[in-house]
């Protein structure tokens, strides 16, 4: 359950970008525009307006024109346009709380460029010089669509802002309301490394899209992540909720290298190999799954129950530990790299858990103590594969192939 207030207070800057691809829209709504009477919020023109005045001084008064024409309910994803009947528009501002609209004034129409927040209250200043060279201002106030939680998308990020990770570690961005117009979010999605490096979002669903570059990350990269998506159109009377940015570094290049077969797991930092250990991976019938994985949570301490991986309470092998001691998850479907004292003596020799893979206290102690969220396991020696959306499967995929799922490809 979402648990957000019903209208969120977002950032008040808005991105040019965002409104760019709806500018289009402008040209064709001139035809549902209003004219506001020449009193909006203003005194008269002057004294040519006057009962009485004679036809040579007479001036036309200047009238705002607007794009709406319920000013009580404007749309959030068309830009709005201000001009003039009566005199040359000059300037116009347009404020809000959440700060100004951005725009610019061409052919005499001011045009936003900058989309609006929704349940908003906002006010127009319009400045024009009138036909008799008199400068004059016209002002009005506008109220945009309130929308529900249901009609907005709100995108969570990993990793967070500031975190230190591995080299396998994706951007992963998970909406909670579904996005149809996936290629027009992709446009306001933007990941900048340095050293620059290339790579593409892959959509796994409506709700969840991942960025990786070609390569697992180089060490010593900086990431900062861009969601210019605030009001904008996800499709089906959805829209962006807010903005979102944050930063992130990649450590040391953390990849593990485990062989079923062999019963060891090779632990290699920056390329050098630290250490041997010896390990058990997964008996017959809980075959641990070969490919590329990645350090998606850790836990000094966690309960393991086999209800949880689906073995009955009541099944022979079934197990309920409460203090599993250095685990690191690797899949949703629940495996774990962690301490296993009690297969110490299979260790190296045989493949004897349900999946997981075990180490003795001290060598999953320290391994642990090095690894990050985003560290790589490398897994080979089964025919069981590991899936693209089990965990962070991101790197079983060919960059050919990744690139494929990019709404943009």
């Amino acid at each position: 359950m979402r648990t957000r207030a019903l209208r969120s207070t977002r950032p008040a800057h808005r991105r040019t970008a965002a409104a760019a691809a709806l500018l289009m829209l402008s040209a064709g709504l001139a035809a549902c525009s209003s004219t506001s009477t020449p009193d909006d919020d203003a005194s008269p023109d002057g004294p040519g307006d006057a009962p009485g005045a004679s036809q040579a001084v007479q001036v036309e008064p200047v009238r705002l024109k607007t794009s709406f024409t319920d000013a009580r309910s404007v749309p959030i994803d068309a830009p709005v346009t201000v001009s003039t009947e009566g005199g040359d528009l000059s300037d116009v501002r347009i404020t809000s709380a959440a700060g100004p609209v951005e725009g610019r004034v061409e052919g005499g129409t001011w045009t936003s460029t900058s989309l609006l927040e929704p349940g908003t209250d906002y006010r127009i200043s319009a400045s024009a010089t009138r036909s008799d060279g008199e400068a004059v201002e016209r002002t009005r106030a506008f109220h945009t669509v309130d929308l529900t939680l249901d009609q907005q998308t709100y995108p969570s990020i990993a990793p967070l802002d500031g975190e230190t990770v591995g080299v396998g570690m994706p951007v992963v961005v998970t909406f909670d309301v579904p996005v149809t117009d996936r290629a027009l979010f992709e446009k306001h999605m933007n990941v900048i490394s340095t050293p620059a490096q290339k790579g593409s979002w892959y959509w796994l669903s409506d709700n969840e899209a991942h960025f990786r570059p070609v390569r697992y990350w180089k060490a010593g990269t900086d990431v900062s992540v861009d969601l210019d998506l605030n009001s904008l159109p996800a499709g089906n009377g959805i829209y962006g909720q807010e903005d979102r940015q944050l930063s992130f570094h990649v450590g040391d290049a953390h990849v593990y290298k485990v062989n079923a077969q062999t019963h060891r797991m090779q632990v290699f930092s920056n390329g050098e190999l630290l250490r041997t250990l010896p390990i058990t991976t997964g008996k017959p019938g809980f075959t641990t799954r070969s490919g590329v994985k990645v350090i998606m949570e850790k836990f000094e301490t966690r309960r393991m129950n086999s209800e949880t991986v689906g073995i009955n309470r009541n099944s022979p092998e079934a197990y309920d530990i409460d203090d599993v001691r250095w685990a690191m998850r690797v899949t949703y479907s629940g495996e774990f790299i962690h301490a296993a004292p009690w297969s110490e003596g299979s260790q190296g020799y045989a493949n004897v858990s349900h999946g997981c893979t075990g180490l003795s206290t001290a060598d999953a102690g320290w391994l642990y103590a090095m690894t990050r969220r985003g560290d790589v396991v490398e897994y080979t020696g089964t025919d069981r594969p590991m899936t693209l959306e089990n965990g962070y499967g991101d790197w079983n995929l060919a960059p050919a192939a990744w690139k494929q799922g990019s709404a943009l490809s």
